[in-house]
């Protein structure tokens, strides 16, 4: 199995960050790649359109609104990944109130292309998303 984790210091304290990023519906508030978001099983689930208009199936399997994550699973995606499970988390930044650390990370098994493939694929998604939400608190 496979695995990358991205973080980055975002211009925002962690509940701000947390009211933008911790409702499973919220990715196209933030994510430019996902401009769509559709609830599913009463919002456990949701059905994500990215910019190419290709569909992403996610199931949320964890959350935890004090400790500020959640984890979710891939049921149906165009990514050449299986077993794909990941977390987005909100950290505070020790001695800096105004700041805070949001951390994406998965772990999957590759199918149909090398391991080095797949993590650049996955480090490349986050590290555009985690960009993308600190123009968004930055403002």
């Amino acid at each position: 199995m496979a695995s990358t984790s991205v973080s980055r210091i975002v211009p925002a304290t962690p509940d701000h960050v947390w009211q933008l990023i911790g409702g499973f519906q919220a990715l196209p508030d933030w994510l430019p790649y996902i401009p769509r978001s559709t609830s599913l099983e009463g919002g456990r689930a949701r059905r994500l359109h990215n910019a190419d208009g290709e569909v992403i199936v996610e199931r949320m399997e964890g959350f935890s609104e004090r400790e500020r994550h959640y984890t979710y699973t891939i049921l149906q995606a165009p990514f050449p990944v299986r077993g794909y499970v990941s977390t987005l988390r909100v950290h505070a930044v020790p001695g800096e109130p105004e700041a805070a650390e949001v951390q994406w990370s998965g772990r999957f098994t590759p199918d149909g292309v090398t391991e080095a493939e797949a993590v650049d694929l996955f480090t490349g998604i986050y590290s555009e998303g985690l960009d993308a939400l600190h123009a968004t608190l930055a403002g």
